[in-house]
């Protein structure tokens, strides 16, 4: 008999769920990042936060996602310490991109994207990521992020583009400064996340003509960099995942609509397409 725990992992934060007789349970660990954290600290989280609550599980399957392993390296480490932690399981380790595919297309055909505090996008042929346009980091690229979305707040603030009523509802909601923000930004560490975080602020005052302009320009931005490279953006189902995905989804159906696509599933997070995907 299969129980399979299959893991979804941030730098801050790791969803797992184990399956195990058709039943499913979750469990929430600190982030796994080869980028921030040692072999050592990873093998350390795991045995400290994950194993006690499984509870002797005798796991046969484990189906690792995760950011940053892209890079084969951080992709090694992450197999090595999961093969020491489950020496009897099967472990597969893969990309948030291909979770993200997976969770959205299933064994289907489809352009799968994600737009969180990061962007990505990709072509998915129903078993492997065949087209990727690249991912720059928040400085150059992340269109449609909340990065880039935060970021268009903190433009609009900082320059006094705000009217006097969204320069005081800022004020108020975030309770800083000009300097504090660049700051912030300049001299601190994890700034994408930073100016992510003022991403809410545009769910938060929905209706007033800034917010809706920051919200569908920062979107048709991700539409023209990344869906219009795609051929198969014409004929394929385009699928979303993430919060901010999630948060302005109405958006995303409208410009499919403008741009004359079909607009697929809007999930805010892959767990549960991950444990349909893996059933």
């Amino acid at each position: 008999m299969s129980i399979i725990l299959i893991a979804d992992s941030g730098a801050t934060k790791c969803e797992w769920c184990l399956v195990e007789k058709g039943k499913t349970r979750k469990i929430t660990t600190q982030g796994i990042s080869p980028y921030f954290l040692s072999p050592e600290q990873i093998l350390a989280l795991l045995n400290k936060e994950l194993l006690p609550k499984l509870k002797n599980a005798k796991i046969t399957e484990v189906h690792f996602y995760g950011t940053g392993l892209s890079n084969p390296d951080n992709l090694a480490i992450i197999k090595k310490v999961l093969k020491k932690t489950f020496p009897g399981a099967k472990t597969e380790v893969q990309t948030d991109l291909l979770a993200a595919a997976r969770a959205l297309c299933g064994k289907g055909k489809g352009i799968a994207c994600i737009l969180g505090t990061g962007s990505n996008s990709c072509y998915y042929n129903g078993r492997k990521i065949v087209k990727n346009s690249p991912g720059i980091g928040y400085i150059l690229g992340d269109e449609g992020s909340g990065a880039y979305l935060g970021k268009k707040v903190v433009q609009y603030y900082l320059y006094n583009t705000f009217d006097e009523d969204l320069s005081a509802r800022f004020e108020k909601r975030f309770q800083t400064s000009g300097i504090d923000i660049l700051e912030q930004v300049y001299k601190h560490p994890l700034a994408n996340r930073y100016l992510a975080s003022f991403a809410i602020f545009l769910a938060e005052n929905r209706g007033h003509y800034m917010i809706e302009n920051i919200i569908e320009d920062g979107l048709n931005d991700f539409y023209f960099t990344h869906l219009y490279k795609y051929r198969e953006s014409w004929t394929l189902p385009i699928h979303f995942i993430g919060s901010i995905a999630f948060g302005f989804r109405d958006v995303l159906k409208e410009l499919c609509n403008t741009y004359e696509l079909e607009l697929g599933k809007v999930l805010k997070a892959p767990m549960q397409g991950l444990i349909e995907y893996h059933r």
